[in-house]
């Protein structure tokens, strides 16, 4: 069975599939199709009939018309002329009439089973009910892939001499910049010997290109309104909006071009205007003035995504840029304004480029992976790693777990506390002064009675085909549970063409990262974790809980056990001072110095 690429977007859905050596886009006359649904009685229309029936250009839903199904998922109703649907429904019918066109376009395939692409800022829950909708919709998700990776696939593997372009941006940093019309995508990626990994994501959709379409068409109706004196409001006619809509982006494409570019739009307004039909000759000057703010919010993701990352716009080997949004001259000229013209591709397949990824990824057979560790913070600020970097992640019905017993060094106050964290930076190769991000913390009952290092604490984290982290704890003497999910995880895909000498290999032990120069996001909190991976090593026990239960001699020059410096300064710190009784006294600070307390 053929596996097919799906690219079900906010705006638009198209479905590719590799027929021998080439990629297939399936579009509606030549475009993708709109990603709009209307309910009339029993008849359920879709795609371009539907767009053609809609009479405004706003997202949502306008009476018995849902354009942009995919932002409505993750509520509980949809309502349509006065009745209560499912999202899931509804996105389903949409899924369902791309793979329809498809199968009337390729009869010999069967179109039921696909590689999906989802936005970097899609929520696990989101992606769960997508999955549902697909179901619903006959497709069952191989795997979701990040819409970025996929477009960087698809760029690298369109190319006749893939090879050697995949082997020129080994080791380089790779923007991919997608600006479609629900969503603005920014993705930055390393190539590391046989990985695309994800460095790290920004998605956002204040800035989408349905809502400049809008700005664009208000402006231009305001300036024949006023071309002709009036200024109250006027009727327009049914469908006639999304008419000027589809003329207003033919517009945004032209002026690519050229200077300026004629909109004529027949039978626009109904009443006494005049002239029914509203004529209008936009300028590329006049179209920038309009979209200037919206545009330069989007621009202003991109440094601030290079800010967080600490990388440099002159470390960028590639800015990929596809999306509807990146034909406008004006993005154009500015995404060279920020990394050169060398290094700026914009992508002559903007529309079709992420399903096409897709579908060379099913092809290839290539596996999504985890592109960062995910690790936990044990006693003494140290990491250790779960599951680690090249993993590879679940496919349907499947799900990947890890299962690992901690030890609870300082039972006091009943609690055991840790933090499930990520580096930074991808690959499994971290560094002790890599960035952390706290992806959650948990806190299990323990037993407030026993000794350090009694009480155990089974850990079990399972990745679903979700792309869903869950990681459920549970103390097993005082039988104290917790669990949460985690749903910010960043992936890498197998890179088309295999490499040797991968630097992704991992020494057979897992290794303690300490913390101690390890640095975290602005606003982190980090908590003293109080476990530990081993049961025999004593010196991740607290100075002063030490000194509580084996007393001083604990700390006794000829003592046989190894006290380390770390716990001689808790013991000073956080013990009650024996001459005034405070804890973390000036007392503490002269011992430390070398001052005897008097007697």
């Amino acid at each position: 069975m053929k596996i097919f690429g799906l690219d079900f977007g906010t705006t638009n859905s198209v479905a590719s599939v590799i027929v021998g050596s080439r990629c297939i886009p399936l579009l509606d006359d030549n475009m993708p199709h709109p990603s709009v649904v209307c309910y009339q009685g029993n008849e359920i229309i879709v795609g371009r009939k539907a767009k053609v029936m809609l009479g405004l250009g706003e997202v949502g839903t306008i009476g018995s018309i849902v354009k942009s199904p995919k932002t409505r998922l993750g509520e509980k109703t949809v309502e349509i002329d006065g009745y209560s649907y499912n999202p899931k429904k509804v996105v389903s019918d949409v899924i369902r009439h791309v793979c329809r066109d498809a199968k009337r376009q390729m009869p010999e395939h069967a179109f039921s089973a696909a590689v999906v692409t989802i936005p970097v800022n899609m929520d696990g829950s989101r992606r769960r009910e997508l999955r549902e909708a697909c179901r619903m919709a006959g497709v069952s998700v191989l795997q979701f892939v990040h819409e970025p990776l996929a477009a960087l696939y698809g760029h690298l593997r369109n190319k006749e001499n893939y090879e050697e372009e995949t082997r020129r941006l080994n080791g380089e940093i790779v923007l991919v910049f997608d600006w479609g019309g629900g969503t603005l995508d920014l993705t930055l990626c390393r190539m590391l010997n046989g990985m695309l990994v994800q460095i790290k994501n920004h998605g956002c959709s204040e800035v989408g290109g349905d809502l400049i379409d809008d700005l664009l068409v208000n402006h231009i109706e305001k300036a024949v309104l006023s071309k002709r004196g009036i200024t109250s409001e006027v009727a327009t006619q049914v469908g006639a909006r999304a008419r000027l809509r589809s003329a207003a982006e033919n517009a945004k494409v032209q002026l690519s071009g050229k200077d300026a570019h004629p909109i004529l739009v027949v039978d626009y307004f109904s009443g006494d205007v005049g002239d029914p039909d509203l004529e209008y000759r936009l300028n590329r000057s006049e179209l920038e003035i309009c979209t200037k703010q919206k545009i330069e919010l989007g621009i202003q993701r991109i440094e601030k995504l290079l800010e967080a990352s600490n990388i440099s716009a002159s470390s960028v080997k590639l800015c990929l840029a596809t999306g509807g949004m990146v034909n406008m001259p004006c993005i154009q000229s500015r995404l060279r304004e920020i990394f050169g013209a060398q290094r700026v591709d914009i992508s002559s397949r903007g529309n079709t480029i992420i399903s096409e990824g897709a579908a060379w990824i099913a092809h290839d057979e290539a596996r999504l992976m985890l592109s960062k560790n995910i690790e936990i913070l044990v006693a003494r600020q140290t990491y250790f790693p779960v599951i680690k970097a090249g993993t590879f992640m679940p496919i349907e019905g499947t799900s990947q777990s890890e299962s690992i017993d901690m030890y609870c060094v300082d039972p006091s106050d009943g609690i055991a506390k840790f933090q499930i964290a990520a580096p930074s930076l991808p690959g499994r190769d971290v560094q002790t002064s890599d960035d952390r991000k706290t992806l959650g913390t948990l806190a299990v009952q323990v037993d407030e009675k026993l000794w350090p290092l009694r009480e155990r604490l089974s850990l079990k984290l399972t990745i679903d085909d979700n792309l869903i982290l869950r990681v459920d704890s549970l103390s097993t003497i005082a039988l104290g549970k917790d669990s949460m999910e985690i749903h910010e995880l960043e992936f890498g895909l197998a890179a088309p063409m295999n490499f040797r000498g991968s630097n992704l290999e991992l020494p057979a032990n897992n290794t303690v990262l300490p913390l101690n120069s390890v640095k975290h996001e602005v606003g982190a909190i980090i908590l003293r974790s109080n476990i530990s991976e081993s049961q025999s090593d004593e010196s991740r026990i607290p100075g002063e809980v030490a000194r509580k239960l084996f007393g001083a001699q604990y700390f006794d020059r000829n003592s046989t056990r190894r006290v380390s410096d770390e716990q001689d300064f808790e013991k000073l710190v956080y013990q009650p001072c024996s001459y005034c009784k405070q804890v973390r006294c000036l007392c503490a600070d002269l011992r430390k110095a070398g001052w005897s307390s008097p007697k």
